[in-house]
C-alpha cells in the first residue's frame, strides 16, 4: 500500500488518475482495501493484455485533458482575436454611417437651400415679368393713341394745307395756268383793284394783293411775318394776342363762364377731345346715328339735339354739346391744329398761303360765334 494515499477510514475517496487497477480487500473482517501495488510493479510475466491495457488508460485520459485544454484555449483564442476584428469592423462602419449621415445632412441643407433660391428666382422673375407687361402695354396703349392722333393731324392737314395737283390746279400758286379771260378780276371788284393798285406804289410796302380782290392789312401781315419768324404758341406775342383777343376769347364765350374758362384751356393745351354721344341701339331699330338725341347743352343752358360730347384732358367727365357749340369749339381747334403744323415745320409754303389760310379759319371762328355752322348730315 502506497504512503502517499489517503486511507478508506478517512473518508476520502482516492482519485481516478492514481487506482492502477481495481480494488481488493486485504483484511476481510476489518473491511480495509488495498492497492495491489504500483504501476512499475503492476505487468508481471504471464498476465493477459487486457490487463496492460487498463494500465496505460489513465496516460490517454491526462494527454486527451491536456489536448482538449490546448484546443480550448486556442479556440477561446481565436474567437477573442475575431470578436476584436469584428469590433474594429463594426467602429470603422459606425464611423462611415456617421460620416455618410453628415454627407447626407449636408446635401439635404443644400438642396432646401437651393430649392428656396429658385422659387425666389421664379417669383422674381414673374414680378419682373408682369412690371415689364404692365409696361410694354402702357406703351402700347401710349403709342397707339400717338398713332391716332397722327392720322387725325394728318388728315387735317390735307384738308388745311393749300396743295396743287395735275388733275386740280391751285390757281392762287401757279397764276400762269389761268386763262386769259380769268386772269383779271372778278365782276364787281374792279373798283377794289383799282384803289389797291393806286395804293399800293404809294405806300411803297409792296404788300402781296389777292387775284379774287381781298387786300392785305398791313398790320396784321406784318404781325404775322414777325410770329412766322420765329413761331410760337406764347400768347404774349403780337399776332397771337390779337387772334385770342378778336377771335378765339368771342368764340369760347359761353353762357356757362365756369365750363367755358376750363374749355379754353384743354383747347390750348390741345387735351380737349369730341367723342360721339354713345348709344347701344337694340336690334331691329334705327342705327345710332338716326336717333334723337335731345338733351341740355353744358355749355349754352340751351335744350338742343346733342350728339357729340366733349372730354377734358384725362377726365373721365363728359359733357355734351349742341352742334352750335361743337362748330365754334372745333372751329378754334382747326386754327390752333393749323399754328402748330407752322411751328412744327410741316408746313411748306410761302408766307402769304400760310397768311391767307390762317385769316380763312379766323374767318371761321367768327360765323361760328354768330351761329353760322355747316348742318350735320
Amino acid at each position: 500500500m502506497w504512503s502517499g494515499l489517503p486511507q478508506p477510514d478517512q473518508g476520502l475517496r482516492p482519485p481516478l488518475s492514481t487506482v492502477p487497477g481495481p480494488w481488493k480487500g486485504v483484511d476481510p473482517s476489518r473491511g480495509h482495501w488495498q492497492a495491489p501495488g504500483p504501476p512499475a510493479q503492476a505487468t508481471v510475466e504471464g498476465e493477459p493484455p487486457g490487463v496492460q491495457a487498463a494500465a496505460a488508460t489513465p496516460l490517454d485520459v491526462s494527454r486527451l485533458r491536456s489536448s482538449s485544454m490546448e484546443i480550448r484555449e486556442k479556440g477561446a483564442e481565436f474567437l477573442r482575436e475575431e470578436l476584436r476584428r469584428a469590433q474594429k469592423e463594426l467602429k470603422l462602419k459606425d464611423a462611415e454611417c456617421e460620416r455618410l449621415s453628415r454627407v447626407r445632412e449636408q446635401l439635404e441643407r443644400e438642396l432646401e437651400e437651393l430649392t428656396a433660391s429658385l422659387f425666389e428666382e421664379a417669383h422674381k422673375m414673374v414680378r419682373e415679368a408682369n412690371v415689364k407687361q404692365a409696361a410694354s402695354e402702357k406703351q402700347l396703349k401710349e403709342a397707339r393713341g400717338k398713332i391716332d392722333m397722327l392720322q387725325a393731324e394728318v388728315t387735317a392737314l390735307k384738308t388745311l394745307v393749300i396743295t396743287s395737283t395735275p388733275a386740280s390746279p391751285n390757281h392762287e400758286l401757279h397764276p400762269q395756268l389761268q386763262s386769259p379771260t380769268k386772269a383779271g378780276p372778278r365782276k364787281g371788284h374792279s373798283r377794289h383793284k383799282s384803289s389797291s393798285s393806286a395804293m399800293c406804289p404809294a405806300a411803297g410796302h409792296g404788300l402781296p394783293q389777292d387775284k379774287e380782290g381781298r387786300e392785305v392789312d398791313s398790320t396784321l401781315f406784318a404781325e404775322f411775318q414777325a410770329w412766322r419768324a420765329a413761331p410760337t404758341l406764347d400768347k404774349a406775342c403780337p399776332f397771337l394776342d390779337r387772334v385770342h383777343r378778336e377771335d378765339v376769347g368771342p368764340c369760347l364765350d359761353f353762357a356757362m363762364r365756369e365750363l367755358s374758362a376750363l374749355v379754353r384751356g384743354a383747347v390750348e393745351d390741345n387735351t380737349l377731345t369730341i367723342e360721339p354721344v354713345a348709344s347701344h341701339s337694340q336690334p331691329g331699330t334705327r342705327p345710332a346715328t338716326e336717333c334723337v338725341r335731345t338733351s341740355t347743352c353744358a355749355l349754352s343752358g340751351l335744350s338742343r339735339t346733342c350728339r357729340h360730347r366733349i372730354r377734358l384732358g384725362d377726365s373721365e367727365s363728359h359733357y355734351c354739346i349742341s352742334p352750335s357749340s361743337r362748330a365754334r369749339i372745333t372751329a378754334v381747334c382747326n386754327f390752333f391744329t393749323y399754328i402748330r403744323y407752322i411751328q412744327q415745320g410741316l408746313v411748306r409754303q410761302d408766307v402769304e398761303p400760310m397768311f391767307w389760310e390762317v385769316t380763312r379759319l379766323r374767318k371761321e371762328m367768327s360765323l361760328a360765334k354768330l351761329g353760322f355752322f355747316p348742318q350735320e348730315a
